[in-house]
């Protein structure tokens, strides 16, 4: 049986068929033994939270097994929200957040409904593989963000890259490393 990924895009205009490219890098680099399932978010020029979180939970409901979490920008925001609180009814072994905003880091950041709670790691701490990347190029979120995010979950794995921009130059081959080695351990 195919492991099961649920990839959650970016908001803006065009994010989602700008993280498609993504997503197909994601799937590529993981190979036949993964189904990266990739929905349209609704709403992703003007997301809202409680929008966002009923369509997870949705696509969470259809899929099989054991999941895989990987969430680019926004997305990965929102996953981080939904599992901090939210039970969901299925094991999840692994979280991926990819160049996410932390909400409440200023003034400029502050999205109220995605801001983590204070025990966010403990209420995550059932996950047993989570990884945040960034990119110090990232023109759109803030690098420093994933320092904060290095704190705020201090057993999560933290990946720094060099270039690739907030989109990662569309090659998550790393990413996928990264799940593989988690799933065999």
């Amino acid at each position: 049986m195919k492991k099961s990924v649920l990839f959650i895009h970016g908001a803006g205009e065009g994010a989602f068929e700008e993280d498609r490219l993504l997503a197909e890098s994601l799937q590529n680099a993981l190979g036949l033994a993964y189904d990266v399932r990739y929905p349209k978010m609704v709403n992703e020029d003007s997301p809202e939270y409680v929008d966002w979180k009923a369509q997870i939970e949705s696509e969470l409901a259809a899929m099989e097994g054991e999941v895989i979490l990987v969430g680019h920008s926004i997305g990965g925001s929102v996953l981080l929200r939904y599992l901090s609180e939210e039970r969901v009814d299925k094991p999840v072994s692994g979280l991926y957040a990819i160049a996410t905003p932390y909400w409440g880091a200023d003034e400029y950041w502050n999205w109220e409904e995605v801001e983590l709670p204070q025990d966010a790691a403990a209420k995550l701490a059932g996950i047993p593989h989570i990884f945040f990347y960034h990119s110090r190029d990232d023109d759109t979120v803030p690098f420093s963000h994933l320092t904060l995010y290095a704190e705020k979950f201090p057993g999560a794995v933290i990946r720094e890259t060099d270039g690739g921009g907030h989109q990662f130059g569309n090659n998550l081959a790393g990413v996928a490393g990264d799940i593989t080695r988690a799933q065999t351990t």
